[in-house]
C-alpha cells in the first residue's frame, strides 16, 4: 500500500509543481508529464504486485468530515482495474509531452497539467476507496477534472457544448449513486464497504432496486446504451491523450462500480444476467453501426468505445446467467472474456486515440474525408494506427480476438444447457456478437482505408509529416502490449485470475483450472498465425526489394475509370463505402438521414447529396426530455428577481417548512 500511496503523492505533488511553474511552459510540461509517468509506473507496479502476491494491508485513517473516513485497499478487483489505468496512463502521459508542446500554441499549461494529474489520482482513489463518502468525493473530483480537460479548447463552441453535455450526464449519474450508497448505508448501518459486504446474506434486501440504481449510475459513466450520449461528444473534444485516458480507463470505472455493487448483493438471479447481456448486445450493435457513419475519426473511435463496453457488459451478463444456472465453466469463460477485454480495450483504444491525434495534427483535420495518403507520409504512426484498427476489429492474431474468443466459448457452453430457452438465447447472442464483429471490421477498414490509403484529399494531408519519437514511441509501447496479450493469453489470465474469481465467486485455483485448457489451446494457433503473417510480410518485402532494386518504381493509376487525369475527389468516400450496409442492412432508426437534390431539366442546376448522422438516443430521448424540462424551469425565472430581501424570505420560508415537518413527523 505504501507504493500506491507514493504514486498518488507524486501525481498530486507533480501537478501542483506544474501549476507553480505555469509561467515557464517547458518546465511545467516537464514536471507535469514526468510526475504523471513516474506516478503511473509506481502505481502499475503496486497493482501488479497486489494481483501476483496478494492484497497488501488496507489503510485506515480518521477524517473530520461527517460520516466519512479514509479507508483504502487493493483487493484483486481494484488491482485489476488499476493495472488498466496505469498501463495506459504511462504511455499516454509520455505522448502528452510532445503533443501538448505542439497543440498548446504557447498557452499556459500549468492548470491543464494539474487537472490531468488530479484525474489520474482521483480515478486511482475511486478504485481503491473502501468507504462510501471517500468514494463519492473521489468520484466527483474525477468528474470535475475530466470536464476541465475536455473543455481545454473552450474557445470552440462545439467543445463548450460537449463539455456541458458531459457535465450534465456525469452529475445525473452521480445522483443515482448518492441514492445507491444511502440505501446501502441504511441497510448495512454503516458506510464502509466491509459492512456492505455483509448485505449479501441479509434477508429482505431490496436487491433489485439497488441493482437498478447501480446500473443507471455506473452505466452512465461506462457509456451503456442509451446512457452513452455524452461520450461521442466529450471524447473528440478533448486533447488526444486525454481522449485515450477517458476512453481506455475512465469509462472502465463504471464497469468496476457495477461489479463492486454486485459483490455487495446476493448472487444475481438469471434475469439480471439476461438483462445485462441484452443491453450489451443491442448497445454494441447500435454503437458500431453509428461509428460506421462518422467522418470525425475521434467520434468514430468514441462510438467504438461504446461498442466495446457493450461487449464487456455482454460478457458480465453471460457470466451472471451462467452462475445462476450453476455452470462454473460458463461463468469462468464469460467473466474471463469480459475482464480480459477490459485490459485489451485499454491498450488498443489508447493506441487508436493517440494515433488519431497524431494523424489529425499532421493533416490539420479530424475529418477522414479530408485525409488520405497518410500511410506513405507517416509510415510509423499510420502503421501503428492500422495495428489498432486490426485489433479493434477483433481479428487474429491480436488481443481483442482472444477475449472475444472466450466469450464465444462461453456462449457455446450456454448453448449446451438443458434448461429450456437457454440454448436458443445463447445462439442468438452468439449470432449478435458475430454480427458486431463483422460490422466492426467494415467500420475500421473504412476508417483506416480513407485516412491512410489513396490520394491526399486536402492540402494538409498532402504536406503531412511524421512526428518525432516522442509521439510514436509511446504508441509502440501500447502496440507491443496488444501483441503481447494476444501471444500470451494464458499468462495474462493467470495474472487476472484473482479478480475473475472474485467476480465469479469461485476459488482462484478452480477458476485457473477451468481457464487453463481453453487459453493454452488458443495460444498455439494465434502464435502460428502471427508467425505466418510475419514470415509472409518479410518474404514479400524481400521480393519487392529485389524487383525494384535495379530500377526506380513507376507510378500509375490502378483503375482510372476512363479518366486520363483523375483527381483526389474521384475516390471512394466514407459514405459510399458504407452505403450498402447502412441503407439496406441496418434498422432505419440507426441509418443516416439523406437530403438529395437531383438534377432536373435539359440544363440542370446545382444538385447535392447530404447525409445527416444523428444519435437516435439523443434525438428521440434526451433532447426532447431536456427541452421540456428547460421550458418548465424557465417559468421559475420570475422568482429570481435579483432582490436580496426576497431571497432571504425564500430561505426563511424553507427553514420554517422544514422545522414544521420535523415537528409533525416526531412520534
Amino acid at each position: 500500500m505504501s507504493l500506491f500511496l507514493l504514486a498518488l503523492g507524486i501525481l498530486v505533488a507533480g501537478g501542483f509543481a506544474a501549476l507553480l511553474s505555469n509561467r515557464q511552459s517547458a518546465t511545467a510540461l516537464l514536471l507535469g508529464t514526468g510526475s504523471a509517468a513516474l506516478g503511473s509506473l509506481l502505481g502499475l507496479t503496486a497493482a501488479v504486485r497486489a494481483l501476483w502476491l496478494g492484497p497488501p494491508a488496507a489503510l485506515q485513517a480518521s477524517w473530520s468530515a461527517p460520516l466519512a473516513a479514509v479507508r483504502l485497499g487493493l483487493d484483486p478487483l481494484s488491482a485489476f482495474f488499476l493495472v488498466a489505468l496505469f498501463a495506459l496512463a504511462l504511455p499516454a502521459s509520455l505522448f502528452g509531452h510532445g503533443y501538448m508542446k505542439k497543440a498548446a500554441a504557447g498557452r499556459p499549461l500549468g492548470p491543464f497539467l494539474l487537472f490531468y494529474n488530479l484525474l489520474l489520482a482521483s480515478i486511482a482513489l475511486v478504485l481503491a476507496a473502501r468507504q462510501a463518502v471517500l468514494f463519492l468525493v473521489a468520484w466527483e473530483v474525477m468528474a470535475l477534472t475530466s470536464f476541465l480537460l475536455v473543455v481545454f479548447d473552450h474557445h470552440d463552441p462545439e467543445v463548450r457544448r460537449a463539455g456541458l453535455t458531459y457535465l450534465v450526464a456525469s452529475h445525473l449519474g452521480t445522483a443515482f449513486l448518492f441514492f445507491l450508497f444511502l440505501m446501502l448505508g441504511r441497510e448495512a448501518g454503516a458506510l464502509d464497504f466491509e459492512a456492505f459486504q455483509l448485505l449479501a446474506g441479509k434477508a429482505g434486501l431490496p436487491a433489485t432496486l439497488l441493482f437498478g440504481l447501480a446500473l443507471v449510475g455506473f452505466g452512465t459513466k461506462a457509456g451503456v446504451v442509451p446512457l452513452h450520449v455524452w461520450l461521442p461528444e466529450a471524447h473528440p473534444a478533448a486533447p488526444s491523450h486525454v481522449s485515450a485516458l477517458l476512453s481506455g480507463a475512465m469509462i472502465k470505472v463504471g464497469v468496476y462500480g457495477l461489479l463492486r455493487t454486485l459483490s455487495f448483493l446476493p448472487p444475481a438471479p438469471f434475469a439480471w444476467g439476461v438483462l445485462l447481456a441484452a443491453l450489451g448486445a443491442v448497445g454494441a450493435f447500435a454503437a458500431i453501426v453509428l461509428a460506421l457513419g462518422q467522418s470525425d475519426v475521434k467520434r468514430a473511435l468514441a462510438y467504438s468505445s461504446v461498442e466495446n463496453m457493450g461487449i464487456v457488459l455482454l460478457g458480465i451478463g453471460l457470466g451472471l446467467a451462467a452462475a445462476a444456472q450453476g455452470s462454473a465453466l460458463g461463468a469462468a469463460l464469460s467473466f474471463g472474456g469480459a475482464l480480459l477485454h477490459v485490459w485489451n480495450h485499454a491498450l488498443m483504444k489508447g493506441l487508436a486515440f493517440l494515433g488519431a491525434g497524431s494523424l489529425a495534427h499532421a493533416a490539420h483535420t479530424r475529418d477522414i474525408e479530408q485525409m488520405g495518403g497518410l500511410l506513405s507520409r507517416l509510415p510509423r504512426t499510420a502503421g501503428l494506427f492500422l495495428l489498432a484498427a486490426v485489433a479493434l476489429s477483433a481479428l487474429p492474431p491480436l488481443n481483442a480476438f482472444v477475449s472475444e474468443w472466450l466469450l464465444y466459448l462461453g456462449l457455446l457452453e450456454a448453448a449446451r444447457s438443458p434448461i429450456s430457452a437457454t440454448p436458443l438465447a445463447a445462439t442468438l447472442a452468439l449470432a449478435a456478437l458475430a454480427l458486431v464483429g463483422a460490422v466492426a471490421a467494415v467500420a475500421f477498414t473504412r476508417l483506416a482505408g480513407l485516412a491512410l490509403l489513396g490520394s491526399p484529399r486536402s492540402a494538409g494531408a498532402a504536406h503531412a509529416q511524421e512526428p518525432g519519437p516522442s509521439s510514436w514511441l509511446p504508441m509502440a509501447l501500447l502496440g507491443a502490449g496488444c501483441v503481447g496479450l494476444a501471444l500470451f493469453p494464458a499468462e495474462a489470465l493467470a495474472l487476472a485470475a484473482p479478480a475473475i474469481a472474485a467476480v465469479a465467486r469461485q476459488p482462484v485455483e478452480a477458476l485457473r483450472g477451468l481457464l487453463q485448457g481453453p487459453t493454452r489451446e488458443l495460444a498455439l494457433p494465434v502464435r502460428a498465425v502471427a508467425l505466418g503473417l510475419g514470415a509472409t510480410a518479410a518474404l514479400l518485402w524481400a521480393w519487392r526489394s529485389r524487383l525494384l532494386g535495379a530500377r526506380p518504381p513507376a507510378r500509375s493509376e490502378t483503375w482510372g475509370c476512363g479518366f486520363t487525369g483523375p483527381t483526389a475527389r474521384m475516390q471512394y468516400t466514407g459514405s459510399s463505402y458504407a452505403q450498402l450496409l447502412l441503407s439496406g442492412l441496418v434498422p432505419r432508426l440507426l441509418a443516416p438521414r439523406s437530403r438529395v437534390v437531383l438534377p432536373r431539366g435539359l440544363f440542370p442546376g446545382r444538385s447535392s447529396l447530404a447525409s445527416v448522422r444523428e444519435d437516435p438516443a439523443r434525438r428521440r430521448i434526451f433532447d426532447p426530455l431536456f427541452e421540456a424540462a428547460g421550458a418548465r424551469f424557465q417559468a421559475l425565472r420570475r422568482l429570481q428577481t435579483g432582490r436580496l430581501h426576497l431571497q432571504l424570505l425564500y430561505t426563511v420560508v424553507t427553514l420554517l417548512a422544514l422545522a414544521l415537518y420535523l415537528v409533525v413527523r416526531r412520534p
